[in-house]
């Protein structure tokens, strides 16, 4: 592939709900534009931007794939992105450096969710954006009532740019709407045909309504459509191109994804009406000056790019995908990295096409292009030179909330685990392993179920680790809620020297939840000389890692030393340690102990018609609702305090409830006081595994 200035290329993300068609539309772009000699198909995992087993196996995309095609001598670097809401950070890290975007709707399914989120993400980014309705070539499917529907959930700015020709319920050809013109599919030309009388009525509306757009561009526009006065044809696309780029127009393509119908329209209408980076405005920190580095695409500043993916594959290898944004980056450029404050050569510089490289000479600012074996570079890295430091602020990436605890099969494996776990969340900036040490279990955090599953799938099929996952520990507490005067002697006599530790301890509320215990000794006299105070706090911070009622950790109590006694020969550090623990147990339970359970503060955004299912399930949930805050786009954001015990599935339940349009979030508020029955099944339970020998590591 040869090498493109800025104002050549377009780099474009195709978005829309799962199963809507965007992978197959991007085969049929990469085979137009000579990419591929045939076509991939997504059920015989043939596409090129579903490569990985995973999706193959699944026939759905879990990756953003980078798909370059040449076109009208441009280059248009295709970000095919997942459409599932599991893999939302992979869309998210696409919108970070897309400068237009097409949102592909089935016609067949019509507005989903995933149509309404791919919408807000490009309200998000501020980005120009078309739409593409697919599966046209089914007879049944209305093209009418897609335009109503975006139309009624967008308004005005919805402006169609072409409308179907059928005959015999086949799909053969377009009405172009700026042109009033209609065309006929022959072997690969288009053909002009009379428009068919049933979309005559439709036309003229649909011209009008660019008419009007291309009129509000300025107010000699504005006279002459008043004066009745017609714009010629490269009138009406100059102001459509500035209409589409500041986004008060959104047109909407139709075809056939499957069949290639309407796909050369839209890479056609790609190049001439999404902009270029160079009308994109970028800035970061020169960290030498402290200044503001306006880079904005310009090729004769100081060359930086932003690292906005990471590819480590077990086959094809680690590549760092860049954007160029601004300068020139040439083969064997030395670049500097501030994060980890290293300089190093880049070597070769490629062009990813799904998961096959092909090397390039250099790479012009606003060009995507792939690095591979640079050392300490990850996700979110700015590259730039030693002389002129620059950092760009990172993407926002969606924070994981769904987790399951997870064990290796076999205990062998449990290093190369983590090690499969790292490499994957290199890649995944929504894959978290977490080391939960406070409850003795491994978790894994992704943003949903279907997540999750992948995720061990990858491990097994391409790593050759095995895990089983489970509902995780929920966070309990242990705590005491009265005061306990204990008494503790432990005497042990061996021959030789003995054990000899006496102590006695009050034990109270600390009222201090965010420590696991507070320490003091009051002991006159010298009942119990001071070098045994140490070993005495040793066994009570010992005791209160796994406390006595359910073995959770023990959080706000207070321990007295105030008395006890010593022998001058058998008392030893181990002896008052012991002696201190055993004062413990009993002092915990003889001060009436409770289980304290985490409360978060949740809150869920939802369209106003879910918020009383939302609060419904919230109040089974054991959830106390604070209220609600009403945000544009016509939801809702509910605010409330739920036990984080009651959240284990309700990334998928409120998805279900929502139609896939509900998101929360939720952050650690403080531990409560379980209800009763919930503490005896703890307890319960507790007491079961101890009687079996149940490792909980």
């Amino acid at each position: 592939m040869k090498v493109y200035t800025t104002d050549k290329i377009r780099n474009i993300a195709v978005l829309g709900h799962g199963g809507a068609g965007k992978t197959t539309l991007v085969e049929g772009m990469a085979y137009l534009g000579g990419l591929t000699s045939r076509l991939g198909k997504v059920e015989d995992g043939t596409t090129l931007s579903d490569f990985t087993k995973e999706e193959q196996k699944r026939g759905i995309s879990i990756r953003t794939s980078l798909i370059p095609i040449e076109w009208q001598d441009c280059k248009i670097n295709v970000l095919d992105t997942p459409g599932y809401f599991d893999f939302v950070g992979e869309v998210e890290e696409a919108m970070a450096v897309a400068d237009g975007a097409i949102i592909v709707v089935s016609g067949k399914s019509g507005i989903e969710a995933g149509t309404e989120r791919a919408w807000e993400l490009c309200e998000k980014y501020h980005l120009p954006r078309m739409f593409f309705v697919t599966d046209m070539d089914i007879d049944s499917v209305s093209y009418r009532q897609v335009i109503e529907d975006l139309t009624s959930l967008y308004g005005k700015k919805i402006a169609p740019f072409n409308m179907p020709v059928r005959e015999n319920g086949a799909l053969v050809g377009y009405v172009n709407v700026i042109q009033k013109k209609a065309f006929k599919w022959v072997n690969k030309e288009a053909v002009p045909c009379d428009v068919p009388d049933y979309a005559a009525e439709y036309l003229n509306e649909y011209n009008d309504t660019l008419m009007e757009a291309v009129a509000e561009t300025s107010e000699d526009f504005m006279e002459r459509y008043f004066a009745g006065e017609a714009f010629s044809e490269p009138e009406i696309r100059a102001a459509v191109r500035l209409s589409i780029q500041d986004g008060s127009i959104v047109p909407v393509e139709m075809g056939s994804g499957l069949n290639v119908q309407g796909t050369y329209t839209l890479m056609d209408d790609i190049v001439k009406y999404m902009p270029a980076a160079e009308s994109r405005k970028v800035s970061g920190i020169n960290l030498k000056t402290n200044e503001i580095f306006e880079a904005n695409f310009d090729i004769l500043k100081p060359k930086t790019a932003y690292v906005f993916k990471t590819i480590v594959d077990p086959f094809i290898g680690r590549y760092s995908l860049i954007k160029v944004r601004s300068g020139v980056f040439k083969t064997d450029d030395t670049v500097y990295n501030a994060t980890s404050d290293s300089e190093f050569r880049i070597g070769k510089l490629y062009i990813m096409q799904g998961n096959k490289t092909s090397e390039i000479g250099e790479l012009h600012a606003g060009d995507l292009g792939a690095l591979t074996k640079l050392p300490n570079v990850k996700t979110g890295d700015t590259l730039s030179t030693k002389s002129c430091p620059v950092t760009y602020a990172k993407s926002e990436i969606s924070k994981p909330y769904t987790y399951l605890r997870y064990r290796a099969v076999n205990k062998s494996d449990i290093d190369k685990i983590a090690q499969a776990m790292a490499k994957i969340a290199a890649e995944d900036p929504t894959f978290k392993p977490v080391n939960d040490s406070a409850n003795s279990q491994s978790l894994i955090y992704g943003m949903g179920d279907l997540h999750l599953q992948v995720i061990q799938s990858m491990l097994k099929n391409e790593y050759n680790v095995d895990i089983t996952v489970e509902k995780p520990k929920v966070a309990f507490r242990e705590t005491i809620k009265k005061t306990s005067d204990v008494e503790y002697k432990y005497k042990k006599q061996t021959g030789g020297h003995g054990q000899y530790g006496h102590v006695k301890i009050r034990f109270s509320p600390s009222n201090n939840l965010d420590e696991p215990y507070e320490f003091e000794e009051q002991v006159v006299g010298g009942a119990i000389p001071k070098n045994y105070f140490p070993a005495v706090e040793k066994g009570i911070a010992e005791s209160t890692q796994q406390g006595p009622l359910a073995a959770y950790p023990v959080v706000g109590v207070k321990a007295v030393l105030y008395d006890g006694s010593y022998h001058p020969v058998d008392s030893s550090e181990m002896a008052f340690k012991t002696a201190a623990k055993q004062a413990f147990r009993k002092g915990f339970m003889e001060a009436s102990p409770v289980l304290l359970e985490p409360i978060v503060l949740l809150k869920v955004t939802v369209p106003d018609t879910y918020t009383g299912d939302v609060m419904g399930d919230l109040n089974k949930r054991r959830g106390r609702v604070l209220g609600m805050n009403p945000i544009p786009g016509g939801k809702q954001e509910i605010s409330a305090e739920v036990p984080q015990m009651e959240l284990f599935d309700y990334c998928t339940t409120l998805r279900s409830m929502t139609g896939g349009r509900g998101i929360y979030e939720y952050a650690f508020a403080r531990y409560e006081q379980a209800p009763a029955d919930i503490q005896s099944k703890e307890v319960a339970s507790r007491a079961e595994k101890a009687a079996a020998g149940y490792d909980e590591a």
